[in-house]
């Protein structure tokens, strides 16, 4: 990309070495986008020098409550540093229009962390009604997971599976021909974000109001049942305190399957 140049840094150095590294391009201003204890030193370091510094205000406090996606919190940051191309409050990605009447979805049932991951018997009912609404389905997940995902495509009609199929340039140009993208909170939810596919997200032990919701996203989009044990973890990779995950088992095929059927428009 023109003008954009990527300064690799060790990740545990301290934060006087990392602003001496970042202070020898000369910034005019400096965009912190992740705002934690190190970035806030270096952040007062440039400062200190004069530096103009934006940073991103990540609400942890409001965890319960929608007030704001992140993705637009990031494009606060931008906007204050004089950047223009900026998204409006309502930018959500939309639904592209069909050339016909099969609509493709993308299932990505997986996670790195089992409070993430959606039981896998619901996950294979949905798949089955979309199969049976005409819906073209792709299976999204690692060379492990193929031999799973491959079992579901034999078994359901317009059902492909493309784990361990493509390398990742060719696996994002089949997220990129998506209508709706279906997956937990994992790497695939940023992915189909990040090409503008809009995504019904799954969610358990983590919740999106902690900062990892799909850039662009509708906040309506992700399925999820409010609990008071819920978020139990940041990043889903702590136990059940219950052991069954009650967040995740309490949630139907129907919920998600509505979410996409309005979508659609099936």
């Amino acid at each position: 990309m023109a003008n954009v140049h990527y300064l690799p840094t060790v990740k545990r150095q301290r934060p006087r070495q990392l602003y001496r590294q970042l202070a020898a391009s000369n910034p005019h201003i400096v965009a912190d986008m992740h705002h934690v204890l190190r970035t806030i030193v270096v952040d007062w370091l440039f400062r200190l020098h004069g530096v103009k510094v934006r940073s991103l205000y990540k609400q942890r406090l409001s965890f319960r409550t929608f007030r704001q996606p992140i993705w637009q919190r990031y494009d606060r940051v931008f906007e204050r540093c004089g950047l223009s191309g900026t998204v409006k409050e309502d930018g959500y990605w939309e639904v592209k229009s069909a050339s016909d009447s099969r609509r493709v979805v993308g299932v990505a049932p997986f996670a790195q962390h089992q409070g993430k991951i959606w039981p896998l018997e619901k996950m294979e009912r949905l798949v089955a009604t979309l199969s049976q609404k005409g819906c073209q389905v792709c299976l999204f997940g690692s060379a492990d997971e193929a031999e799973l995902l491959d079992a579901w495509a034999q078994r359901y009609k317009g059902v492909k599976s493309l784990a361990g199929r493509y390398g990742f340039a060719e696996e994002m140009q089949q997220i990129a021909s998506l209508d709706v993208m279906v997956s937990m909170d994992s790497a695939n939810m940023h992915f189909a974000s990040s090409l503008g596919v809009p995504v019904v997200s799954i969610w358990g032990a983590t919740h999106p109001c902690r900062g990892f919701y799909g850039w662009r996203q509708d906040p309506s989009w992700a399925v999820q049942h409010e609990m008071k044990c819920r978020p139990c973890s940041k990043y889903g990779n702590k136990p059940c305190r219950r052991g069954d995950y009650p967040c995740l088992q309490s949630i139907e095929p129907s919920e998600v399957l509505e979410r996409i059927d309005k979508m659609l428009g099936l």
